[in-house]
């Protein structure tokens, strides 16, 4: 399944991936010896749609093309075959820009800004550190948990776009991933050859500074302009009726601080409570309906980290008092939060 950016349909609530982001995953999968066009019909998503640049996938759809790529390649690390297909519009407009901005440094600063037009199931940060850069991501899922091979592939590709675009063989000082370290190690030190720290609260690249402040032999101030207004223009169409994804992101955000009111995630949008009531209703749901959803979906994310406690889930949840956090759990899955781990061989 494929969906156009202007074509009105219920499913539009759901995260979704570019075509140009989706169509580099393929060629990395089937770099692995992945039939994708199987694959897909297997999976009810339109291959030809992948050509089509107004055409997004549902996230959920991804993930299961990563998890059934995994199973029939038996190869867990095949995201990092993303480094092996770098091309500026794997990226959208996104990719052009990066590529006339004045250095790495203003680059990660527009990904971050226009994120969303590739991929809506990323949150990136880019902040700077003592002594360096962190761009840090983190994958949401829809109905379905994240596949680990998605942020992996990221970052690869990430990594290989920018020593692409420099000509410089750029190692990071390290590399984070989230979850513990796999059997074979090989892929990953030679694809991004640099320091790997797994079990880390964030996927993430940490630069040298100097790497992200050279000058860019591709800069230039007035194509940047350019694309910056294209880009501008696309996550405006495309992000004018979906409330619900933005109003989402925000929730993501301020619920490690306690339950967001209605009113702070309106003002946030630069929105009235009643103008986001009714928006929210035109997609099909409420603020009260997106809050539960979305504490449902990051409970079975949080719930994967080993490292987490319950207690720690439930604040990160924004629930003040764990007891809150284990009846909505109930009412969710039908099961403690504890019973879920053990079921699933996590506790």
């Amino acid at each position: 399944m494929a969906l156009l950016i202007d074509h009105k349909n219920k499913t539009m609530s759901e995260r979704t991936t570019s075509s140009n982001w989706a169509l580099a995953i393929v060629q990395a999968l089937e770099l692995g010896g992945v039939d994708c066009t199987s694959l897909f019909a297997e999976l009810g998503m339109d291959y030809a749609a992948l050509n089509n640049p107004d055409a997004r996938f549902p996230q959920d759809g991804m993930t299961r093309l990563w998890q059934r790529a995994v199973a029939l390649s038996g190869n867990p690390a095949i995201g990092l075959n993303m480094a092996q297909v770098v091309r500026p519009a794997s990226f959208h407009v996104v990719g052009y820009a990066l590529m006339s901005s004045r250095n790495l440094r203003d680059g990660f600063t527009r990904l971050v800004r226009y994120q969303r037009i590739i991929g809506e199931g990323a949150d990136l940060n880019f902040l700077p550190q003592p002594d360096g850069y962190a761009l840090t991501l983190a994958i949401h899922g829809d109905r379905l948990p994240p596949a680990r091979q998605s942020a992996e592939a990221s970052l690869a590709y990430c990594l290989a776009f920018c020593r692409w675009m420099t000509g410089k063989p750029i190692r990071p000082r390290e590399i984070r991933l989230q979850g513990p370290p796999p059997a074979d190690l090989a892929p990953y030190q030679q694809v991004f050859q640099a320091p790997l720290k797994f079990n880390a609260e964030h996927y993430g690249l940490i630069f040298e500074r100097g790497d992200l402040e050279a000058p860019l032999p591709s800069a230039n101030e007035a194509l940047a302009q350019l694309h910056d207004r294209f880009a501008g223009e696309y996550l405006a169409r495309f992000c004018s009726s979906r409330v619900t994804h933005q109003a989402r992101q925000v929730l993501c955000r301020l619920l490690p601080q306690g339950e967001p009111r209605r009113e702070v995630v309106a003002q946030t949008l630069h929105l009235s409570q009643r103008t986001l009531q009714r928006r929210l209703q035109e997609e099909g749901t409420s603020y009260q309906q997106l809050l539960d959803d979305t504490r449902r979906e990051l409970a079975e994310q949080y719930l994967g980290q080993v490292d987490l406690t319950l207690l720690e889930v439930a604040y990160l949840l924004g629930f003040a008092d764990p007891s809150n956090f284990f009846r909505a759990f109930r009412r969710w899955f039908g099961e403690t939060p504890g019973e879920y781990r053990s079921r699933r061989g996590l506790a």
